[in-house]
């Protein structure tokens, strides 16, 4: 296929925008952006065809209040019309905070493979600890699949200086691209919830989380669509790193091919 035309959707998380969208100018293909809350007014099929894959670097569905976020479920609109679109085969590529998004609605997880947790939450029937996070971390990500599209032209291991999530994964239901040889355990990360609760940043005292995955990387199908999540992406540091250009790259072409 020609080079992709992709729609991005930023809003709900701060970020430096002139940085990012230079990375993006440097990608194959052309891009259009658009913020939240108007890009969830006109994610349906119909306004959609022009594109051939959507990025996300949102974070809808969380207000930040000083006792605490608020969550606010997504419109049956939405909903409806979202649904839509990964049955007509829309390709989708999130990134980092992107996972955090639409907390009150439990497909979203679903289709991404995941979810970050500002604050504690029942998923399922469990009682599930707020997420935890770690700013600047430089660690080796492995590439576990080499012969995806979207690994093509990456080294086997590479360095990266990025944020890392202590995060919800369904690994049984993901098909693993990337792992992080950084250690996933409670110690090495600080509470969510203790920074929109309480405004603690970097602590973590009383705060106790399970092990979570190394997993930074993967792809699965929801319903016909192609659906990519890359957890890398915090800030200028990672944007400049050539090799996650490269799987940004890959990731948009193999998410758009799937149209």
């Amino acid at each position: 296929m020609s080079d992709p035309h992709f729609l991005v959707i930023t809003k709900g998380h701060p970020f430096e925008k002139g940085a990012f969208f230079e990375m993006l100018d440097r990608l194959d293909g052309q891009h259009t952006h658009v913020e939240q809350p108007l890009a969830a007014s006109i994610l349906d099929p119909a306004l959609m065809r022009p594109y051939d894959c959507l990025v996300f670097y949102d974070m809808p569905g969380i207000t930040f209040e000083p006792g605490g976020p608020l969550y606010h479920e997504p419109t049956e609109r939405f909903k409806t019309q979202f649904l839509a679109l990964l049955k007509e085969g829309k390709g989708m590529v999130f990134l980092h905070h992107a996972i955090a998004g639409w907390p009150s609605w439990p497909e979203y997880r679903r289709i991404l493979g995941g979810q970050f947790l500002y604050t504690p939450q029942r998923v399922g029937e469990a009682e599930v600890q707020d997420s935890g996070y770690r700013h600047k971390v430089l660690h080796e990500i492995s590439v576990v699949n080499p012969t995806h599209p979207i690994t093509d032209g990456l080294p086997r291991s590479f360095s990266m200086t990025d944020e890392l999530y202590l995060y919800e994964v369904d690994e049984p239901n993901i098909t693993p691209l990337l792992t992080s040889d950084f250690t996933f355990q409670q110690e090495h990360f600080y509470s969510a919830a203790a920074v929109v609760e309480r405004g603690l940043m970097h602590f973590n005292d009383g705060w106790t989380h399970s092990s979570g995955s190394n997993l930074v990387g993967w792809t699965k199908q929801y319903d016909n669509s192609r659906i990519c999540y890359l957890q890398g992406g915090d800030d200028p540091e990672a944007w400049q790193n050539v090799h996650f250009q490269q799987l940004l790259n890959n990731a948009i072409a193999w998410a758009s091919a799937g149209v």
